[in-house]
């Protein structure tokens, strides 16, 4: 190498990391409307529920918003939440995952159009499907009626008012949440990874569960993450469907507010709720970093 050629090269190293600083400045610059709006309709309002938390109803600064969270009822409700969460995520899994995979194995073309039934429940409002499932579910609804004329059952089952119309419900309303992302993780896997495995030697069921499986388990994890998420703080459908007998804490909130007007007490169950929300999240994506790693060693 020549003189000219190393005394070149500090100066061209220097212009390239002015040019990465300036890249840096500039795209810092561009993120800041974001972040500002991010700080404006998630940190503000955080903020003042925190605040909220810390007087009691007389006004006076005092824990007993967070120590009413010990009580039975809370405690209760807040179990309850979770379960109907893990179940409704759980139904979402058995029935989303077959359909994602399908799409991602169609061609793009008709992958395309049958999504468009996906998202179509996106097209109605919450509120009319809901009362949807009530008119079907109900003790003389369509679906008790057609049992009862197949001789399937003698009595109406007790489809609603409980935890099964509550689930059946949710998973109408949510599946579409794990169905997108999976998909989408399912159709950027390189099928070049499938034809390997089976190159190799692997059966089908062998390449699905030692491929395939572990590399559309982000969207997967993303997806369910996704599905609890909102099932924690679902209040409309667990309120009609539930017929009052399936404790949420998203109805412990609304109670607090519209018939005791506490804010202080709805404040505190919603700052709880957000950051048992955030712990969730951590701990499912290092579960579901945890078994993409072990399902693609075996």
């Amino acid at each position: 190498m020549t003189a000219a050629a190393l005394d070149t090269q500090p100066l061209n190293a220097g212009l390239l990391g002015d040019d990465e600083r300036r890249h840096r400045l500039a795209m810092f610059g561009l993120s800041v409307p974001a972040m500002l709006l991010v700080a404006l309709v998630l940190l503000v309002p955080f903020s003042w529920l925190a605040w909220l938390s810390l007087f009691d109803a007389s006004g006076a600064l005092s824990a007993e918003n967070y120590a009413r969270l010990l009580r039975p009822a809370y405690v209760n409700s807040f179990v309850s939440t979770l379960e109907v969460a893990a179940l409704v995520t759980g139904v979402c899994i058995l029935l989303g995952y077959p359909v994602a995979y399908l799409l991602s194995q169609l061609p793009k073309r008709a992958a395309q159009i049958l999504l468009v039934f996906v998202i179509l429940p996106f097209w109605t409002s919450v509120l009319v499907r809901t009362y949807a499932w009530l008119v079907l579910l109900q003790r003389e609804g369509i679906i008790n009626t057609w049992l009862k004329q197949l001789g399937l059952i003698s009595e109406s089952l007790p489809l609603v008012n409980n935890l099964t119309g509550t689930v059946i419900g949710m998973v109408h309303v949510m599946l579409p949440f794990l169905i997108l992302p999976l998909y989408a993780s399912m159709r950027a896997i390189d099928p070049v990874y499938l034809r390997a495995a089976a190159n190799c030697g692997a059966s089908p069921a062998q390449a699905f569960r030692q491929v395939f499986l572990p590399l559309s388990a982000p969207g997967l994890g993303a997806g369910a993450a996704l599905t609890f998420v909102l099932c924690l703080g679902f209040y409309l459908t667990p309120a009609l469907l539930g017929g009052g007998r399936v404790a949420m804490w998203s109805t412990q909130i609304a109670d607090a507010v519209a018939k005791f007007a506490n804010w202080g007490a709805a404040s505190a169950l919603s700052v709880a709720l957000l950051v048992v929300t955030g712990l969730i999240l951590w701990l499912m994506k290092w579960g579901v970093r945890r078994l993409g790693t072990s399902l693609g060693e075996r």
